[in-house]
């Protein structure tokens, strides 16, 4: 068994495919029409033919109250690993991303949490 799909739900998919494309470096895989909205995923260009992330609308009634209660609490919705935190925390300021966690050493793992302009806190994360 393996992860094949995961999901973060997005405000607007077109923010989010811009952002999650043009700013993280994702790639798009698929974007097929479902109704209003689309089944649209992004994967890593390291690895196209792995884990896919979905870029979900939030539009059912139960999504917005508990990504508004993660961004409250400081949670990110999920991680992503980077080969160097700091470095890509770099990047990423430089590109007009906005961190609420500037990048920190706990042990072995460093981490840096940013906000992906589609109502989420994301972490980012690499293992020394």
């Amino acid at each position: 068994m393996r992860i094949n799909l995961t999901s973060v739900f997005v405000d607007d998919q077109d923010k989010a495919l811009r952002f999650y494309t043009e700013v993280l470096g994702f790639v798009k895989k698929h974007e097929v029409p479902v109704g209003e909205d689309r089944w649209l995923t992004v994967v890593s260009p390291e690895d196209p033919e792995g884990t896919e992330l979905l870029l979900e609308p939030d539009g059912h009634p139960a999504v917005k109250p508990y990504k508004t209660a993660l961004v409250e609490d400081g949670i990110p919705a999920t991680a992503f690993a980077v080969d160097d935190v700091h470095a890509e925390f770099k990047r990423l300021r430089g590109l007009g991303v906005r961190f609420t966690q500037e990048p920190l050493e706990m042990g072995p793992v460093t981490t840096a949490v940013l906000d992906d302009t589609c109502g989420n806190l994301i972490q980012i994360m690499h293992t020394a």
